[in-house]
């Protein structure tokens, strides 16, 4: 029996995969920084616009994201 797959947890997946290679990271260091800045839901919030854009501007977008985020618990 087929199930249909999540669309939103395909693409939280993918940009994961993604986000590790382009930093040289594991999994275990984006799961870290996925708790800190919660990148996963991030990508859930953002599904709609990220639908629409390609790998590299995704990216580039959790790049400032993750920056702003870390940037702000830092300064709490």
């Amino acid at each position: 029996m087929w199930r249909e797959i999540d669309p939103v947890a395909a693409m939280q997946t993918q940009i994961a995969r993604l986000y590790c290679k382009r930093h040289n990271i594991g999994i275990k260091e984006f799961l870290e920084l996925d708790r800190k800045a919660n990148i996963l839901g991030y990508i859930e919030l953002c599904y709609e616009p990220f639908h629409l854009t390609g790998e590299e501007g995704i990216l580039n977008e959790i790049d400032e994201y993750c920056a702003e985020r870390l940037s702000q618990i830092q300064s709490i």
